[in-house]
């Protein structure tokens, strides 16, 4: 029986443990199936974290795909972020690190295994996986990180060297596609959402009477790593009242993470504009679908700027100890840092006062914005 029926395990659809979806849907079988897509590369992305720096490889996709025609790419992320890389069709399998992606890494063999995080622990996943071509970053037999090609040596220096770091402007998807051996000609990061969740949007809108208004995104926080990337209260506070003054038919739509809870209750208590809160229990995707709504995002360098680049927003971007040259806002939106000397220090605290992000004027904000919109 086994002789007389064809499997084709090289099947981009073939599951292996179960059938596929043309199996189910039509009952098409291997031997005769018209969807039969032979696998001619088989390519590893190693992606853990941070969300936003997941969220910013996504360009990498449609270069890879270009080049290499008929390849599958898996790509291995930390749970937390998994859900930003959902529903792009790019991507042929979603591996959430753990005890069956590593696994799996160890039997599986790839043409292509790609690593741009120094991080130990993505540098040793990536000398474990079984590849016959290595970019990137490995993890040698001392426990030191390494670069695997003589292009990732710049980004690999950069990770250790301040100065270089803060003297560097290439953005972060010029520096990532040298590493790979691609030029980079704007491809775009990569946010599809679903129809439930632009329907979530949508009754988000109709809930807040949204519709025929401008829809300003306010991301107040940084998440729990960064507390010096956060710009201040008193600047929102300063930038709202301009907005609520200066531009009409606005909505502000407030967001952030659950560390944010307290500071954006003070914004909102304190405000004398109607401010609305996204809220601080939505799921990764649903915070996706409601910055979709904005026509602008005012964020600092966090998950909520790379995503209203990637959700082709208009955005206004604060920096102050990271670098505002590695970013890529494709056209569609302006930075903003003051004049000091000690930019991008990478430092998560600082003892001075005016610090770098108490340094932005909420005037040259709100000018920016009034400007983009």
């Amino acid at each position: 029986m086994a002789g007389e029926y064809m499997v084709r395990p090289d099947c981009r659809y073939f599951l292996g443990d179960r059938p596929c979806r043309y199996h189910k849907e039509e009952g098409v079988r291997c031997s005769d199936c018209k969807y039969y897509d032979p696998i001619k590369m088989r390519i590893l992305i190693v992606k853990l974290g941070a969300m936003g720096d997941v969220l910013r490889t996504t360009p990498l996709l449609e270069a890879l795909k270009r080049r290499h025609t008929g390849c599958r790419i898996s790509w291995v992320v930390d749970e937390e972020s998994q859900e930003l890389l959902e529903n792009n069709p790019s991507i042929d399998r979603i591996l959430p690190y753990g005890p069956e992606a590593l696994s799996r890494l160890l039997v599986e063999e790839f043409d292509l295994i790609i690593n741009l995080d120094s991080l130990p622990k993505s540098a040793c996943l990536s000398s474990l996986a079984r590849g016959k071509k290595k970019l990137g970053f490995g993890l040698d037999k001392k426990g030191s990180v390494f670069p695997f090609n003589e292009e990732a040596e710049e980004w690999f220096r950069m990770g250790i060297d301040d100065e270089l770091k803060r003297k560097n402007r290439k953005t972060y998807q010029e520096i990532i596609f040298e590493i790979m051996g691609l030029k980079f000609k704007k491809e775009e990061l990569i946010v599809n959402l679903r129809e439930e969740e632009k329907d979530f949007a949508g009754q988000f809108s109709k809930r807040y009477d949204l519709k025929g208004k401008k829809i300003i995104g306010l991301a107040t926080g940084a998440g729990g790593r960064w507390e010096l990337k956060k710009w201040t209260i008193e600047g929102y506070l300063k930038l709202i009242d301009r907005i609520d003054s200066g531009i009409k038919d606005t909505k502000i739509l407030l967001f952030g993470e659950k560390g944010e809870i307290e500071r954006n209750r003070e914004i909102i208590k304190r405000s004398k504009a109607p401010l609305i809160n996204t809220g601080h229990e939505n799921t990764l995707r649903e915070f996706l679908s409601l910055l979709s709504l904005c026509h602008l995002v005012v964020t600092g360098d966090t998950l909520a700027m790379h995503a209203a680049v990637a959700l082709k927003r208009k955005v206004v971007a604060l920096f102050g100890p990271t670098s505002s040259s590695e970013v890529e806002l494709y056209g569609r939106g302006e930075k903003i840092a003051p004049d000091m000397d000690c930019l991008c220090c990478y430092k998560k605290t600082c003892a001075k006062h005016p610090n770098c992000m108490e340094s932005i004027d909420p005037n040259t904000v709100f000018q920016v914005v009034r400007k983009l919109l």
